[in-house]
């Protein structure tokens, strides 16, 4: 794979979508981030055991896969692709429309999880199959119409097949709650939780670090082979860990897929190291630091994986591994990046802007990024991370009390970033 940062910023202003697309996106992950820890502080009390069930716990977690990491992979894809893929988002009204059907129907389900209202989880479900469902549309008819990015392409076709599953196996849970059970409660938990993290999200977030690691860090493309390679472990440890759901030899088949995932992780961040290494820009920020820290806990959350296949003699295992793959791995990595995809954004829509009128130089990433909120959110990200994951060691409600608050305090600072990048993307383009 031969992509780099310049090839990937070739004509990319022509293939922008409205910036009120991709940032409503953004924005909303932004108070659905604030909410979620907010979601954990309400429910401290269950969180240190919570292993399912309705309840503020439940919640948090959904309004962080759903209202954080779901939400800006929506909106980072559908501007991403069709700018990496060198053709132009074919149907623009239906990119905006996603959001006014899956915004409301995350905070339905997130509602209807922490008051346990099953109705509300209901209509909330239906509204974000919906939407989830015509993103697919529109990230499939992307995806076969693009060229080269062979491992880019290649992820993005097995997120949304993992997609495809994680729809299904959460109407078969929703189901659940309103008394009507399609398969197994405890087969389908295992496949949302496998297809949904690592295979729709992290898939997803895996296949576009192909494209924005070398990008930030001024670097040739990893190689085409490993990267496929990666890949095809990841896939293998997704079929493993589905057969196991349904009771096939489980044991065997969940160490297998740990150690496929394992494989297809080490094979990923070796590239990824090597991307950073061999960059022309060193000086990456707090943002790779976040970055970094998520890698960590994405080898963390497969050695709480394979504790949980081994029936690990702790109650608390279940849950760390929770925490180690949302709020640690898919979360971590997620801010680290999103930090630097919305000034990069508002740079390019700036200098579009600009540009129409005869201004020739946008406003740069640095001068759209306030660094003060950024650092606060860092400080408060990574205490609140180790907080909750003691919380879990130590089945105390204080301490995840303590992670609630911590995260939430960040989560405020991290949309004060947001808010000042869009103001003074704004103010460009006012003047330009």
């Amino acid at each position: 794979m031969s992509l780099g940062g310049g090839t990937f910023l070739a004509g990319a202003p022509s293939r922008l979508l409205p910036a009120s697309i991709p940032f409503r996106y953004f924005g909303a992950a932004v108070v659905f981030h604030i909410a979620a820890w907010l979601a954990l502080a309400a429910g401290a009390a269950d969180a240190p055991r919570f292993v399912g069930g309705l309840g503020w716990p439940l919640a948090a977690l959904h309004l962080v896969t759903l209202g954080v990491l779901a939400m800006t992979a929506i909106g980072a894809s559908l501007q991403l692709l069709p700018v990496a893929s060198r053709q132009p988002v074919r149907v623009v009204r239906a990119a905006a429309a996603i959001w006014w059907l899956y915004t409301p129907g995350v905070a339905a389900v997130a509602a209807g999880m922490g008051a346990a209202m099953p109705r509300f989880i209901g209509v909330g479900a239906v509204a974000v199959f919906i939407a989830l469902a015509i993103y697919a549309a529109l990230l499939a008819s992307n995806l076969a119409g693009a060229r080269g990015m062979p491992v880019v392409i290649a992820h993005g076709w097995a997120s949304l097949a993992s997609l495809v599953a994680t729809l299904a196996t959460a109407l078969a849970l929703a189901g659940t709650y309103l008394g009507v059970v399609v398969i197994d409660r405890g087969a389908a938990l295992a496949l949302h939780v496998a297809f949904a993290a690592y295979g729709f999200m992290g898939l997803l977030a895996l296949g576009l670090s192909y494209i924005l690691v070398p990008m930030f860090a001024l670097s040739s493309a990893p190689g085409t082979r490993a990267g496929l390679a990666s890949l095809a472990l990841a896939v293998l440890a997704l079929l493993l860990a589905g057969a196991a759901a349904f009771g096939l030899a489980p044991v065997a088949l969940r160490v297998a897929a740990v150690a496929a995932g394992a494989a297809a992780a080490a094979l990923h961040l070796r590239l990824m190291a090597v991307a950073l290494a061999t960059g022309m820009r060193r000086a990456l920020g707090l943002s790779f630091v976040l970055v970094r820290v998520g890698w960590v806990l994405l080898a963390a959350s497969l050695a709480a994986a394979l504790a949980v296949a081994l029936d690990a003699p702790f109650d608390g295992t279940a849950t760390l591994f929770g925490v180690l793959l949302v709020p640690g791995w898919l979360l971590t990595f997620l801010l680290g990046i999103l930090q630097r995809i919305v000034p990069f954004l508002g740079s390019l829509h700036a200098g579009a802007a600009g540009a129409a009128v005869g201004r020739k130089r946008p406003p740069t990433p640095s001068a759209l990024t306030a660094g003060r909120p950024l650092a606060i959110h860092f400080g408060c990200h990574v205490v609140a991370l180790a907080l909750l994951a003691t919380a879990v060691v130590a089945d105390n409600r204080w301490l995840a009390l303590a992670a609630g608050t911590a995260g939430a305090a960040g989560a405020v600072a991290f949309g004060v970033f947001f808010a000042v990048a869009v103001r003074r993307m704004g103010g460009g383009a006012r003047a330009a």
